[in-house]
């Protein structure tokens, strides 16, 4: 048995502080050289590749391979790229997010709105013939002698590959999208001297299991053709070794216990039998077994607890989200000797220890727990870039937003990311909701070939070998907007079990039950429109008198585990509406706006328009409908999350549809393409800020709810009512405790006559010191906000009576106080900014932005600590903003301040 010991990990702006336990040095170098040696054999083709249209080339692939064909005039391109992602980057075509110049390019003849991967090409689109990718690299002369493995990670959708002359395979066993390839291409290479790669890709039919972005956003012509993720050579001795992976059981509820399971697969290179030894190490801890494989055979060897006594760790450092704890990881190196001294190939990864399980509550809602303890999901829709583009930065930024919102989950409906992606969800603590995605051939099961049947069951092999060793995975989904077929659904769980995946499957994100594995225990029941604030609460698993069934599961409210759900558009700040159309169509909304929104049921933005009119009023600019889009986005996002939490655990989770978008779009996102945080995006944070008071839509009670995972005693909860003009019409103090993981009705507010048509309910909450700790403001309407149950749809409830919050015009002017200063921390600029509103008015929906300079461009992205806020009369308040120090170039930081009915500052 082993204890378990600290592991420091430091990640982009996180770290956490520990020691690994000592070896013996020797040993450390010795390990620490194979690792270097390791890395050096990997050869990443990326740059200096050549891209051209088969229409234009009459060279075979035997020829194109080689130093003798010239590719003279052929498009410069960086992979990993799609077809058209190279041909933009090159100028050959226009940039494709900007106003409708997508509806321009060759190819794209499908309707607006359309979901292009079910409709077929044109035979005159560009891209329904081949495209060729060629790349001309020098191969070390350490290549010599040893094993060569060319492996592509991503090719869409099929391909014949050459190398040096040589075909490598062709597009009959080269097909599927999410497939991984890898080729013992030995025999063809010459190290030491110049090799040709040549690849022929063919674009995906609308019959063919490929990558399809549904309704979220339009899709480029090629439908993402070619080799969209990394293409490399590695080399290993007769044997290599892939996919090490851990598996924990903890012995719950004291985790004081973790049986580790030990999986590899290895592969024998050679046309002859081997033996050798596979040998493993998690810190000090050791663990080896004979293998002994035939001709060419790959297999998995596994080492259990039963067998190896020293993968029973006592108080190990468990691997936790985030919110919950820390996100130990532990070292895993694994090697693959031969004849007990040469090594032929050796890895090194990272683990955790947890365990994630599952079950169903007293409303079927799925309950997920980690090691032993509830978690409340509360997460969103992922997507990539349109064109499948890769940029590490921004991945770590958006990752920095996710962390600063205080989601623990982000949901990859189909869209599975790169290594990358995951080892940031491990080192960082969130949680990654994986699966297939829906509305395309992946779901038209009845029409696939046996070929079909092959390529699906390979790519979940593939797909499950590259996740199942990051402790970030909470569950998979083997099917999305439907479960799949029975004698799928049990392809699908024959391989899961065979690859020793850790975590729970779900048949589907809906409430669809299957015959082979139940209830699923989570709904997708929308709304994907817009919602009034209050349908989250009102909305029970009770129904409403006349509520139509949304979906299996129920309706949208905060109840059960809801996929995917959303309150609708999200049209961004002024800016991005900017940089999104251009400034011919600002204003007013036209057919480029609606271009900016989704597919099918949502190609317009209309009913978010309406009901902006209707709530706030009529709006004859774009900037009075952007603040007010800010406006009603923060109020309608904070209801639904905090419905979600106010309800643990009746509620066990929710997925805000979407977090990002894969293009500058005017719908479904809690911060825009451009990374600007808007409304949405604070109204997210407010609501999951780790002690939290929340006034209930349904009945006017006061709660409070507590998200971290330690009690919270002798706070004070004030509530203030005040009208229009700022006379207070209630105060009430509560000493309240709030344990861990928490959620307590305090009071409910009483009738109170004399309000405003508008009026505010501010919520303060403060620690036993009295610190700040939590706190909300709402503007509210003594006008009730109703619904048309009876008209409910998959994707929508009507509003039937709107709120009215057009008093709000009549809130005077005010003028703030402000000062600023900015430090710089390293990497890292943090310029604070403190407020005072020594007015006797509200300064209501105050915006903040640092700029690159007086009146220069907005710094982004950034980490504000709040914004889109409200000052009381006499309030006073610092807020400060983090980004990076080289984003000020060789600027000053200049503060613009705006607001509703502040006067500006800039």
């Amino acid at each position: 048995m082993n204890s378990g010991k600290r592991l420091a990990v430091t990640l982009a702006g996180f770290c956490v502080i520990g020691s690994i336990s000592s070896v013996v040095a020797q040993d450390k170098v010795a390990r620490e050289n194979r690792a270097t040696a390791a890395e050096e054999t990997r050869l990443v083709l990326r740059e200096g590749w050549s891209l051209q249209t088969s229409a234009k080339v009459d060279a075979k692939g035997e020829f194109i391979s080689t130093a003798k064909f010239s590719p003279e005039g052929w498009h410069h391109a960086t992979v990993p790229t799609t077809v058209v992602a190279a041909l933009v980057k090159d100028k050959t075509l226009p940039d494709p997010f900007f106003a409708m110049n997508l509806r321009s390019f060759p190819g794209v003849t499908y309707p607006i709105g359309g979901n292009f991967s079910n409709i077929p090409m044109a035979p005159d689109s560009p891209y329904a013939v081949s495209w060729w990718y060629r790349k001309a690299f020098e191969m070390p002369v350490s290549y010599k002698g040893k094993t060569v493995w060319l492996k592509f990670d991503g090719i869409n959708y099929r391909a014949n590959i050459w190398l040096n002359g040589k075909q490598i395979a062709d597009s009959d066993k080269v097909a599927g999208a999410w497939r991984t390839y890898e080729f013992n291409v030995t025999d063809a290479t010459k190290p030491g001297a110049g090799n040709v790669l040549a690849v022929q890709v063919f674009s995906p039919t609308d019959h063919d299991l490929a990558i399809t972005f549904v309704d979220w956003n339009p899709a480029p012509p090629d439908k993402n053709m070619g080799l969209w993720r990394d293409v490399y050579l590695t080399t290993s001795g007769p044997v290599a070794l892939r996919y090490p992976a851990v598996v924990s059981k903890l012995n719950s509820p004291t985790n004081d216990r973790a049986e580790l399971t030990v999986s590899a697969q290895v592969k024998n290179g050679t046309d002859h039998a081997v033996k050798g030894t596979l040998k493993g190490e998690i810190d000090s801890v050791k663990f080896e077994q004979e293998v002994e494989l035939a001709p060419n055979q790959t297999k998995d060897v596994t080492f259990t607890p039963d067998k190896f006594s020293q993968l029973v760790f006592e108080n190990p450092r468990l691997w936790w989200p985030a919110q919950m704890g820390m996100p130990n990881l532990y070292p895993l190196r694994m090697e693959f000797e031969l004849g007990g001294a040469t090594m032929s190939d050796q890895s090194k990864t990272e683990f955790g220890i947890r365990e994630v399980t599952s079950d169903l509550n007293s409303v079927g809602g799925r309950q997920f727990h980690i090691n032993g303890k509830n978690i409340l999901i509360r997460g969103g829709g992922w997507t990539p870039d349109m064109m499948l583009r890769e940029n590490s930065q921004r991945l770590h930024d958006e990752f920095r937003y996710v962390r600063d919102m205080g989601l623990n989950t982000v949901r990859l409906e189909g869209k599975l990311e790169t290594k990358e992606f995951f080892d940031l969800a491990d080192q960082q603590g969130i949680l990654v909701m994986a699966g297939w995605c829906c509305c395309d051939f992946w779901e038209r099961w009845p029409r696939w070939r046996p070929e079909d049947f092959d390529i699906a069951k390979e790519s979940l092999r593939d797909q499950i070998y590259r996740l199942r060793s990051h402790p970030s995975l909470v569950m998979w989904l083997n099917g999305s907007d439907n479960p799949p077929p029975p004698d799928v659904e049990q392809m699908y769980l024959d391989v899961e079990k065979d690859l020793l995946w850790p975590n729970p499957i779900l048949s589907s994100a809906t409430g669809k039950p299957t015959s082979v594995t139940g209830e699923s225990g989570v709904k997708m029941s929308g709304p994907y429109e817009y919602i009034a604030p209050g349908y989250w609460e009102v909305d029970t698993p009770q129904g409403q008198p006349g509520r139509k069934l949304c979906n299996p599961g129920g309706c949208g409210g905060g109840y059960g585990f809801n996929s995917e759900t959303s309150m609708g558009p999200a049209v961004p700040p002024v800016e991005s509406i900017e940089a999104m159309v251009g400034k011919d169509h600002l204003w007013p909304v036209d057919d480029v706006w609606n271009y900016h929104a989704g597919g099918g049921e949502f190609k317009t933005i209309n009913v978010f328009s309406t009901a902006l009119a209707e709530r706030y009023g009529n709006s004859d600019n774009v900037d009075d409908f952007a603040i007010k889009s800010q406006m009603q986005t923060y109020e309608g996002v904070r209801a639904m999350y905090e419905a979600y939490s106010r309800n643990k655990y009746e509620s066990t989770g929710v997925i805000q549809w979407m977090l990002n978008n894969a293009w500058p779009s005017m719908i479904w996102h809690l911060y825009d393409y451009y990374l600007r945080p808007g409304g949405g995006y604070f109204g997210a944070k407010r609501a999951m800020e780790a002690l939290h008071p929340v006034y209930g839509y349904d009945d006017h009670s006061i709660w409070v709810v507590s998200s971290q995972y330690e009690d919270a005693k002798n706070l004070k909860l004030t509530t203030k009512i005040y009208n229009l003009d700022m006379r207070e019409k209630f105060s009430q103090e509560n000493n309240v405790d709030a344990p861990a993981d928490s959620t307590a009705k305090i009071f409910t507010l009483p009738d109170i006559e004399g309000l405003s048509a508008t009026y505010f309910v501010v919520l303060r909450l403060e620690g036993s010191r009295g610190k700040l700790v939590g706190s909300n403001f709402y503007w509210l309407s003594t006008k009730p906000e109703t619904l048309d149950w009876a008209k409910t749809t998959w994707w929508m409830t009507p509003t039937a009576s709107y709120a009215d919050y057009t008093a709000i015009s009549q809130l005077p002017k005010v003028k703030l106080g402000e000062t600023s200063r900015t430090e710089i921390h390293g990497e890292e600029a943090v310029t604070h900014v403190t407020l005072t509103n020594p007015s006797k008015n509200l300064a209501f929906f105050v915006r903040l932005k640092v700029d690159r300079g007086p009146r220069g461009e907005e710094i982004l992205p950034v980490v504000w600590e709040d914004n889109y806020i409200s000052l009381l009369p006499g309030e006073k308040r610092e807020i400060t903003a983090s980004y990076r120090a080289t984003e000020l170039r060789s600027a000053k930081p200049a503060v613009e301040i705006s607001g509703w009915n502040v006067e500006k500052i800039e």
